[in-house]
C-alpha cells in the first residue's frame, strides 16, 4: 500500500469517528478508525494531559472505571482483569481514542504528548490488528512474564523492563511520539521482534510478535 493510500484510509476513518462505534480489534483498512500515545502502563507526568470532560466521565462511571485523563482511562481499561470482549471498549489512535459501549460513544484527545504502544506476543495463534481495541482485542498469552525492550532506530532505549501480560494477553507502554525502531519481547529460550512506528500513521497494536 502506498503512503498516499494509507493516509487516505486513515483520513476517511477520522471523518467517521463521531458516528461509528468500534468493536473488536481494528484492522488498518477499517473505515471506523481513529488516528494514535513512557513506560508500562504509567501515565506521563509532564502535566500536559488534560482532565476528562463530563461526557467521558459519565461513560466510565457507568462501567466502574475511575479516570482523570484519557491516558488514565486507557491504562485502566487495558489492564482490566476480565476476558474480552468487554461492554466498554476504546480504539486507540495516535492522538485520540474513541470510547464506546452499546449506547454511547465519546472521542477523547490524547493531550499528554505520548503514544500508546500495545503488544501481544504469541506462540501458536494471533489476530490482525492495527489500532488497539482496549475492550475487544484478546491475545493468546495471559499472565505471562516477559522482558520487553523498545529501541529507536537511532539507538535510544525507550523501554527495557520486565512485565506480565494482562488478562487480554497484551502489554501497553507509553512512549514518545514520532519515532521508529524495534520492539523485542523475550521469555526463557524465546524471542520475538517487530518494528514500531509511533508516528501519525503508525499502528498502536502489535500482534506479530511470534515467540520462538
Amino acid at each position: 500500500m502506498t503512503s498516499l493510500s494509507r493516509r487516505s484510509i486513515i483520513a476517511g476513518g477520522l471523518g467517521l469517528l463521531g458516528s461509528t462505534a468500534l468493536v473488536a480489534c481494528s484492522p488498518q483498512t477499517s473505515s471506523t478508525l481513529p488516528a494514535a500515545p513512557k513506560s508500562s502502563g504509567t501515565v506521563p507526568t509532564d502535566g500536559a494531559a488534560k482532565a476528562l470532560g463530563p461526557q467521558a466521565r459519565k461513560l466510565f462511571a457507568a462501567h466502574g472505571i475511575q479516570a482523570d485523563t484519557a491516558e488514565d482511562a486507557i491504562t485502566a481499561l487495558d489492564q482490566m482483569a476480565k476476558q474480552r470482549p468487554l461492554p466498554l471498549t476504546g480504539s486507540v489512535g495516535y492522538d485520540q481514542v474513541l470510547f464506546s459501549d452499546d449506547t454511547n460513544q465519546v472521542n477523547v484527545p490524547l493531550t499528554g504528548g505520548q503514544f500508546y504502544l500495545s503488544m501481544a506476543p504469541y506462540r501458536t495463534q494471533t489476530h490482525e490488528c492495527y489500532y488497539h481495541s482496549l475492550g475487544g482485542c484478546q491475545g493468546e498469552l495471559t499472565g505471562t512474564p516477559v522482558h520487553v525492550t523498545v529501541t529507536t532506530d537511532s539507538g535510544q532505549s525507550l523501554v527495557d523492563e520486565d512485565a506480565v501480560t494482562y488478562t487480554n494477553g497484551f502489554i501497553g507502554f507509553w512512549i514518545p511520539r514520532d519515532h521508529t525502531g524495534t520492539v523485542t519481547v523475550t521469555t526463557p529460550g524465546e524471542t520475538a521482534t517487530s518494528t514500531f512506528n509511533s508516528g501519525p500513521d503508525g499502528p498502536t497494536c502489535l500482534t506479530g510478535l511470534h515467540l520462538s
